[in-house]
């Protein structure tokens, strides 16, 4: 039997959550025991657990302490997490187009400027990653990926700009990310894409989720104002490979 994993942090966060956190910095092995924690949970419910919120590196997890206090459940929490992680399960794999550059793409100038190479370049390496959904948050959709070749690796933004357009394609960090709606971002803006990863009135609301596996394509101007006027009327413009 393999041997228990290290113990996570525990942390309160106010009355009525606790946040189990594997890692102080971005990394996929931490990002995988959340992941696996957060799946134990659904499948093995703790009473008095209301929801979990799974991030990069940890999970918050909320619960009524009139039905179980924080050391009861924070002892219940360490020892799921220290469980092995099941080898990765088949994970969806969706294949999401990107018109890169020009008014779609503001900074890929810029980012190839900075990094020494052309925007033809910058276009070729990050279609030719293998990502992953790591997590969603800070606006409804926005999904954030790792797997983003070293080369891409950039430093935010020194002024953030306080609203970049929905359907964002950008860099950030070590990060790559697609941006559902308008929203104000530190990150370098290289495409767009017409996929709706949120749209409240469409099924399902949400399009990605932790774990699914993203590769983009480029498509031209013409391509994507079809797509976008399609995905506008609910379709789902992105192609399922793998399910």
């Amino acid at each position: 039997m393999a041997a228990p994993l290290s113990p996570p942090r525990l942390l309160p966060s106010g009355d009525s959550a606790i946040t189990v956190e594997f890692s102080r910095k971005i990394d996929d092995g931490a990002n995988r025991r959340v992941l696996a924690l957060d799946r134990t949970l659904a499948g093995e419910p703790i009473a008095g657990v209301s929801e979990t919120i799974p991030t990069y590196r940890s999970l918050l997890v909320h619960y009524d302490p009139t039905k179980i206090d924080f050391a009861t459940l924070g002892k219940k929490l360490v020892e799921l997490a220290q469980r092995p992680v099941p080898a990765l399960e088949k994970s969806r794999l969706w294949r999401i187009p990107v018109t890169y550059g020009g008014e779609y793409g503001v900074d890929l100038e810029d980012v190839a400027k900075m990094l020494g190479t052309t925007p033809e370049d910058i276009v070729a390496r990050h279609v030719a990653g293998d990502y992953r959904v790591a997590m969603i948050g800070f606006t409804p959709g926005w999904s954030y990926l790792s797997g983003l070749q070293d080369f891409l690796h950039t430093s935010r933004r020194q002024n953030p700009r306080l609203l970049t357009p929905a359907g964002t394609v950008s860099i950030g960090g070590v990060q790559t990310g697609i941006q559902c709606i308008a929203g104000p971002s530190g990150w370098h803006l290289l495409g767009c894409t017409p996929v709706r990863t949120y749209q409240q009135h469409r099924d399902p609301i949400f399009l990605l989720e932790p774990g699914d596996r993203v590769k983009f394509y480029q498509i031209d101007a013409k391509t994507y104002a079809e797509q976008d006027r399609a995905a506008e009327h609910g379709e789902i413009i992105a192609e399922l490979v793998a399910a």
